[in-house]
């Protein structure tokens, strides 16, 4: 079984650093979700993933595998030629783009276009601060979010929340009057930049935004599971969103679960297979997991997921290297995973090619009307 014959469509990434910022950032800081300095500098270069991406980096680029001597050639190669390669190799169809990550230091969707088709995921909390700052009253605050939102802009394809992060995926609905007085209390704080963690209000406007992707049958990612040390990881358990996936009023907007929610993969391939709105993605975990990792993660998802339900995603950021890490692990581990399964007679051949075309594009093709 050779799956790469099939073009992917990664349904979850972020822009590219300009080259200048890019340029601060020690290549190991792209491979760790810490960012302490003592992870970034003295502990990141020894993880499983990094040892394996730069030998993969040296095969890609044609030199040994030594970090000083990929960043030369990579610096030699340049930005827009490295992307290049990285996304060819990758054998990218089409990516989707939440460039709310970063958004000062980043590339534009534009840029990124002129190697592959570009979709955008608009990052709702993001798009909150933005709006919260420009807005003097809550009546003002509230229509122009809704505005920025209904109809979801040109060439958005579905929304992202970022709630897990900010204070946690279990959700409820929230009365005006209550996201009223918080927009205020917010709005007194002093600074040029408000940084909405706030849970009512986070958890008011993502209600006010499921209503809108229900009405116009809009897929929305919810970041789930590991990430960095700004998030709790307990409150990114799936498991949370129980009552907004029990709520007959969202029963058509997809959910998404990113990251195979990892570590909480056995309760994102449960929730896939009991809710018809619940779909999972397995990027970050790959390709962040070391290979046993990253193929337990991906069989453990199947162990009851419908294969209708996974998709592919990189999560790429930063740099042009984690889109083509992304793609060929992501290629290699779904393979794997597959065999197995053929060999223990839950797949035919014929199947488990299948799955891997709907894994890989099908699933996301369908799922975001693209």
């Amino acid at each position: 079984m050779d799956l790469w014959s099939i073009p992917v469509i990664d349904q979850h990434a972020h822009n590219l650093l300009k080259a200048e910022i890019s340029a601060a950032y020690p290549y190991a800081a792209a491979f760790t979700e810490g960012h302490d300095r003592d992870i970034v500098n003295n502990h990141a270069r020894y993880t499983l993933c990094y040892r394996r991406s730069l030998r993969d980096m040296a095969t890609l680029l044609g030199c040994t595998p030594n970090e000083e001597i990929i960043l030369d050639k990579r610096a030699n190669l340049g930005l827009e030629n490295l992307t290049q390669r990285c996304f060819s190799q990758a054998k990218l169809e089409m990516i989707l783009l939440d460039d709310g990550f970063l958004p000062g230091e980043i590339l534009p969707l534009e840029w990124h276009q002129k190697f592959v088709s570009v979709k955008r995921l608009l990052r709702l909390e993001m798009l909150a601060e933005n709006l919260l700052m420009q807005a003097d009253t809550f009546e003002t605050f509230l229509a122009s979010f809704l505005q920025a939102i209904d109809p979801p802009p040109i060439r958005v394809v579905g929304f992202k929340s970022i709630a897990a992060y900010r204070t946690g995926l279990d959700i409820q609905s929230v009365s005006d009057e209550v996201a009223k007085a918080n927009f205020y209390e917010l709005k007194q704080a002093k600074g040029k930049f408000l940084r909405l963690a706030n849970k009512p209000l986070i958890d008011f406007l993502l209600i006010q935004a499921l209503e809108v992707a229900a009405k116009y049958q809009y897929p929305i990612q919810f970041h789930t599971g590991f990430g960095d040390p700004d998030l709790d990881l307990r409150k990114a358990n799936p498991l949370y969103l129980r009552s907004l996936l029990e709520n007959h009023h969202y029963r058509q907007v997809k959910f998404v679960l990113l990251h195979a929610s990892y570590p909480y993969v056995r309760e994102a391939g449960y929730l896939a297979s009991v809710y018809p709105q619940v779909y999972v993605d397995f990027g970050l975990a790959v390709p962040l997991l070391s290979v046993s990792g990253m193929r337990d993660a991906v069989r453990m998802l199947l162990e009851l997921a419908p294969t209708s339900k996974l998709m592919y995603s990189s999560d790429a950021h930063f740099i042009p290297d984690l889109y083509y890490l992304g793609a060929k692990w992501g290629r290699e581990i779904l393979e794997s995973v597959l065999q197995q399964a053929v060999k223990d007679s839950d797949l035919t051949y014929s199947e488990a090619q299948q799955v891997a075309i709907a894994v890989l594009s099908e699933n996301a093709r369908k799922l975001y009307q693209l």
